[in-house]
């Protein structure tokens, strides 16, 4: 409806803006929001923040909607994400969705090995689970889980301490806070370490 009047099939599709003109609108707004810390196909370089290519896009939505709210509370994003629309966010997510995840940069090999048995194995008597049996094997992630593969090590090290601290609290049934208490401070540079080493999934 328009003005109190309800628009015809034809006029709704006069009024609706074009997919050209509204991908060139998301992709001006990727270059001056996004790009300078995720770049501008969501394959983050600097090794502090992410990498959002191959989210899923369900997953990257929820997590600028709470940064909006404050469920998950960060000083960068919070400016940024306060000033996007719900449409821009739903667009956003599906664009970086989209973008093809490139291999990542392990910085520590020597911890790949010890990572490796915390990601697929867990640690039995500290009572920790095996990241992949959320996460998936290949590390390509499941709805409410995200795609590990390939992310930056310094990212993952940072968030797993911020879910140990209390400093992160969004994660769903608090399954990575109830997780990664019982991690060491060694456990949790390895697995970071052996996730920047899984390849990127196939399509991802």
């Amino acid at each position: 409806m328009l003005g109190g009047l309800t628009l015809s099939p034809l006029m709704a599709v006069l009024l609706t803006p074009p997919a050209a003109a509204q991908s060139a609108d998301i992709s001006q707004k990727v270059k001056a929001e996004c790009a300078a810390c995720h770049t501008e196909t969501g394959n983050s370089i600097a090794l502090p923040f992410p990498k959002l290519a191959g989210l899923a896009p369900d997953y990257l939505a929820k997590q600028l909607r709470d940064f909006v709210s404050g469920a998950r509370k960060n000083e960068i994003m919070f400016p940024i994400a306060s000033q996007l629309s719900r449409a821009d966010i739903t667009a956003l997510a599906d664009y970086f969705s989209r973008q093809k995840r490139t291999p990542a940069m392990v910085t520590k090999p020597q911890l790949l090995a010890a990572g490796e048995i915390v990601f697929h194995q867990g640690n039995k008597e500290n009572g920790v689970p095996a990241c992949a049996g959320c996460h998936t094997r290949n590390g390509a992630g499941a709805p409410r889980f995200p795609m590990l593969a390939a992310q930056n090590p310094d990212y993952v090290v940072q968030q797993l301490q911020n879910f140990r601290s209390g400093a992160r609290t969004n994660d769903f049934g608090k399954l990575m806070r109830t997780t990664v208490s019982r991690l060491t401070d060694d456990e949790i540079q390895a697995v970071a370490q052996y996730i920047a080493s899984v390849p990127p999934p196939a399509g991802r």
